[in-house]
């Protein structure tokens, strides 16, 4: 087993902050989910594929694409489409360029449930997020968001085809 010096780890402000970070925000998820269900009858990761997928071009998308889009493990994302195709809200079918892949399709329904869920989602997070900050304190809390999202994934964008070209 390796040894650890202190300053690999929190400090006790720093462990504090996070566990403040942690359990609020999971009780701001918890009360944004339970609107959303009660309001559309949608759970978060049903609010979630139809997101993706009403965003998609023509509605749809390869699983494996659903899959990664989302960030969830394929297995995840098969038994819960099967939980929304049995209430109509996807449809799979065979994917024309890989006869081993399935494409995601929105369906009438899950359009009409999408939007219906919409105004009354984002006014829960217009409720019990957005209003418990100053735009200041929110403006921060993007960026912290943003500096947070940019450690996980260093990755840079390549650049565009026009800066290659230009230099």
């Amino acid at each position: 087993m390796g040894t650890s010096t202190r300053h690999d780890l929190p400090t006790s402000e720093e462990l504090a902050i996070w566990r403040a970070h942690i359990e609020t925000f999971e009780i701001v998820r918890a009360r944004i989910d339970t609107r959303l269900q009660q309001d559309s009858q949608l759970s978060s990761s049903d609010y979630k594929v139809l997101l993706a997928l009403s965003e998609a071009d023509g509605n749809a998308l390869r699983s494996s694409e659903l899959a990664a889009q989302i960030e969830w493990e394929r297995s995840r994302l098969s038994g819960h489409l099967g939980r929304m195709e049995n209430r109509r809200l996807v449809r799979r079918e065979p994917c024309a360029e890989d006869a081993r892949g399935s494409r995601v399709c929105l369906t009438d329904e899950g359009a009409r449930a999408f939007r219906a869920s919409t105004l009354p989602h984002l006014r829960a997070i217009k409720e019990l997020f957005v209003d418990a900050f100053t735009p200041q304190q929110l403006a921060h809390l993007g960026e912290a968001a943003a500096a947070l999202r940019e450690h996980l994934d260093p990755t840079p964008d390549p650049p565009a085809q026009s800066d290659r070209a230009s230099r």
